[in-house]
């Protein structure tokens, strides 16, 4: 097969489809046989056969995809099918003939990731998330400075926008708020920006707790930034927590325990068909109903009597 040649390309990918032993080795010895990178992909990605990778907590861990693909990045210029022929001979696989190749042109990526976030609007304006690469708009509106980092929440996932939705509403001044599983830190910001008194966030991840004090900081906001394991006996206003359907439902006790006397609380990381069992897990101290539903995902509210 000729080499391909594209006078706008910077690097050229080779993707052959191979079984999963077979594209684990060929990846293994990629790096030292020309290619710059070496990826592997489910080949039957977007099709009934596909395979997660990735589960909920206490989930084991998939084994590889049956049919992966191995996504080979090599210099425009480079002589890629000897480089391929000797990582093949190195792994022992043997390779198809069928392959794409894919030009790849020279790219600004930091300014292409940069697009990927805009700023956001929440509540029709009532909040902004804005990175700091784009001036804020002109708004009297609060505005959170957050730029995506290791610790999830940009403002940008759905659950992540459902919670921040309830906030505008929610918080009044000088409320006591609880963001359990903060990230970013994100929603515990958003709390401080919009008047809440006394906030803290919580995490079992000592990343998301150090992105968590630099946000804050560089939102100008205090906030106390607890682990998970650490005392917390005090209640607040409102309790958030935007993390996953099993960690909720054990959290049920401790999360329920945390909610004043008229207090209200709202969860979010589930999925419209895991609702019951969530309603069912905070249902002895907490009547919650689904109140919001955005791209499948749902945030459930309730107050405690």
């Amino acid at each position: 097969m000729p080499e391909a040649k594209s006078s706008a390309a910077r690097w050229l990918e080779v993707r052959i489809v191979l079984p999963a032993e077979a594209a684990e080795r060929l990846a293994e010895v990629a790096l030292d046989h020309g290619a710059l990178s070496a990826t592997l992909e489910d080949a039957d990605a977007g099709t009934p056969d596909e395979t997660p990778q990735f589960g909920e907590p206490g989930e084991a861990p998939a084994t590889l995809w049956r049919r992966s693909v191995v996504a080979l990045l090599f210099d425009s210029d480079a002589p890629w099918s000897e480089h391929l022929a000797a990582m093949a001979h190195a792994a022992q696989v043997t390779l198809p003939d069928e392959r794409e190749l894919v030009p790849i042109a020279e790219t600004d990526w930091v300014r292409q990731t940069q697009n990927q976030f805009p700023p956001i609007a929440v509540a029709d304006g009532a909040l902004w998330i804005v990175p700091t690469w784009h001036d804020p708009p002109a708004t009297t509106a609060p505005v959170i400075r957050l730029d995506p980092g290791l610790a999830f929440g940009t403002g940008s996932h759905p659950t992540t926008h459902l919670c921040l939705e309830w906030l505008v509403r929610e918080v009044t001044a000088g409320a006591s708020v609880l963001d359990y599983g903060c990230g970013s830190g994100i929603l515990a910001i958003a709390a401080a920006k919009l008047g809440a008194g006394a906030v803290t966030a919580v995490d079992i991840d000592a990343d998301a707790r150090t992105a968590t004090r630099a946000n804050a900081e560089a939102n100008g906001v205090p906030l106390t930034v607890l682990p998970a394991d650490a005392p917390l006996s005090q209640t607040f206003d409102l309790v958030v927590a935007n993390i996953l359907t099993r960690p909720l439902i054990v959290l049920a006790p401790t999360l329920a325990a945390r909610v004043a006397p008229h207090g209200k609380m709202a969860l979010a990381g589930i999925l419209a068909e895991q609702a019951d069992a969530v309603i069912a897990a905070y249902a002895p101290w907490i009547r919650l109903a689904i109140a919001a539903e955005r791209d499948g995902w749902i945030r459930l509210e309730g107050t405690r009597l």
